[in-house]
């Protein structure tokens, strides 16, 4: 198995528009950001999109990465977490055109799915609570449950030390349970 090039000379190929270079990022990557993909989206064909447009946007911003910032895998990670959070709100907040167009077709008195309803309103409810939370605690949960990182991973990205770390998932995982409680209606059993 050939030896990787540095992070720093592959985004530089990728930003002068080498097609082998983006290649290269893709063979890379495109695993890592379809996981994340996946655990957001929760379905394969969107999944498959938003890696297809990820890429695009890490071709178009290459010129913006700096290998003294951070490591690549960061800086793609983090391209690729903001890009689904869009994903994610402009789903919430405006349905498709197409899909209102199919569901008004269909039967004007049929509601939407129920458990497409709630499995939105949860998707919002918890980023609304995670924004809620101590940027420590937000930040661990974040890149131990969406990013894939291990704790000691987080620990080292973070400069901090593993003890910590853990506490801080701890309560922000006691704190998003509260939240969750509190949210919850007597209606709703």
């Amino acid at each position: 198995m050939p030896e990787q090039e540095p992070d720093y000379r592959l985004m530089r190929r990728v930003a002068l528009g080498e097609e082998n270079a983006v290649g290269e990022l893709y063979d890379r990557y495109s695993a890592l950001v379809f996981k994340l993909a996946i655990q957001f989206l929760s379905n394969q064909a969107e999944a498959e999109d938003a890696v297809q447009e990820v890429f695009v946007r890490l071709w178009k911003t290459a010129d913006r990465f700096d290998s003294r910032k951070a490591k690549l895998v960061t800086w793609v990670m983090l391209l690729t977490r903001r890009h689904l959070i869009d994903k994610i709100r402009r789903k919430t907040v405006r349905p498709k055109q197409q899909e209102l167009g199919e569901h008004n077709q269909e039967n004007a008195t049929v509601p939407p799915k129920e458990s497409n309803m709630l499995a939105l309103e949860r998707n919002s409810m918890l980023w609304n609570a995670l924004q809620e939370l101590p940027e420590m605690q937000r930040t661990v949960i974040e890149r131990s449950y969406f990013q894939g990182f291990t704790l000691r991973e987080v620990s080292l990205q973070l400069d901090a030390p593993l003890g910590t770390v853990k506490s801080a998932l701890s309560r922000g995982l006691l704190r998003l349970r509260e939240q969750g409680k509190q949210d919850s209606s007597p209606l709703q059993s």
